[in-house]
Order: C-alpha cells, then structure tokens, then sequence
C-alpha cells in the first residue's frame, strides 16, 4: 500500500492517472510487472473522489459494468457482480438505485466496480474524502483487508490522500510531493504494526516526518 502526499494543486491526482494511463505521460514510461503500460487496462482500476455512480443502473448493474469489456455471458457476471457486493457490505441491495444510498453506500459500490475487474493495481484518489468519519473508517479497513486478502488478485494499491492519519494508518510507503516545478521529494516507509494506534507515540512522530517534509519546517 503506497500513499503519494502534497499540496494541493501539486498534481496528485495526475500522477495517479498517469499511473493508470488515463492520462498519457509527456515524457517517462509506465510499467506493470515489467511490461510498459500503453493504454489503460483492466488490470489498473481507479476509485475518484467523486462518487461515481450511475443513477439510472442498479447497484448491480454498476458493478456488471467492469466486465462488459471482457466477453463475459450475462449469468457469469451476475455471479461475479454478486460476490463483490458481498464483500463490501452491499449483499441485499443489488437491484436498488443510486438515488436511495447514502455516499458511503454509492462510494462502496464504486469500490466493487473496480475490485470486480480483478485489478492488480487498485488507484484511489481521496476515496474517502466525502464521507463521514464513521463511515470512511469503515472503508477504510475493508479496502485495506480485501487488498491483503491472499483472495484476491490485487498485488498493490496506489493512495492519493490529504489526511496524513489516514496515510500512516494504510500506507507502507510515502511518497511526498513539493515543489514547482513538483517533484518527489522524501520516501517515507512506515514501519510500525498493524493495526496501528493513531495515539501512539511513533504513529505521531511518523506525522510530524511526513509534516515537515510538506512544509519544509524544522519541527521534531
């Protein structure tokens, strides 16, 4: 689990779609596995902080949609579309519309889409961002078990995010960006077990590193 940090307006967001290739570098190339990224594929799914539902397609049907592109019979989709839900809290709900979930319920549906896909990268961009601390939380740790679950086909996930406790209590690694033109600045790993306590001592050292690299301070 990698999270890139920075001001906004750094280019965050671009890095990541750049990393997907939703967006084409101007100059560098992508790899995954060893193999350069030309275009965007399925191995590659992106969450946006924009909730992004469609509002006339069932709980079901947005997740069906990932698989469109991989010539799959109705039924096997439906199977698979089935199994996600499930895993994200959403077993029930399959033929309800967007319009009567909450943001965390639409927000997690997105995180099925993506994860129905059998990605091995998983992008997110603020995933959490509109949510309530309450439920983002949750989120949170069902993101972080179904990317470590040896279940799944995700071999790593890329976070970009503004909430630096968020960052220490997923994150492996950080990434800082500063600068402009930006660049990465400082490589942070996080070494501390899981699950981590946000009060502990070495969690607020850990914030106070990846604070001072954003801020260029002298602070401890």
């Amino acid at each position: 689990m990698v999270a890139i940090v920075g001001p906004s307006g750094v280019g965050k967001s671009t890095l990541l779609r750049v990393l997907g290739y939703f967006v084409v570098p101007s100059e560098g190339h992508v790899y995954l596995e060893g193999t350069e990224i030309k275009k965007p594929t399925s191995k590659i799914s992106l969450i946006h902080q924009s909730i992004a539902t469609f509002p006339w397609m069932t709980a079901l049907d947005n997740v069906k949609l990932s698989l469109r592109s991989k010539g799959m019979d109705d039924a096997t989709m439906t199977k698979i579309a089935r199994g996600v839900l499930n895993e994200v809290g959403l077993g029930g709900v399959e033929n309800i519309y967007p319009k009567e979930m909450s943001g965390g319920m639409r927000q997690r549906i997105a995180v099925a889409r993506s994860l129905a896909a059998e990605p091995t990268v998983l992008l997110m961009d603020e995933p959490f961002v509109h949510l309530d601390e309450l439920t983002a939380e949750g989120l949170r740790q069902e993101i972080y078990s179904m990317v470590f679950s040896p279940e799944t086909t995700l071999q790593s996930a890329v976070l970009v995010s503004h909430n630096l406790r968020e960052v220490i209590e997923l994150a492996d690694r950080v990434y800082v960006m500063n600068g402009s033109p930006a660049k990465l600045v400082k490589e942070i790993l996080v070494d501390l077990p899981r699950p981590r306590a946000s009060n502990s001592d070495a969690f607020n050292r850990y914030l106070d590193r990846i604070y001072t690299s954003l801020t260029g301070s002298t602070g401890a």
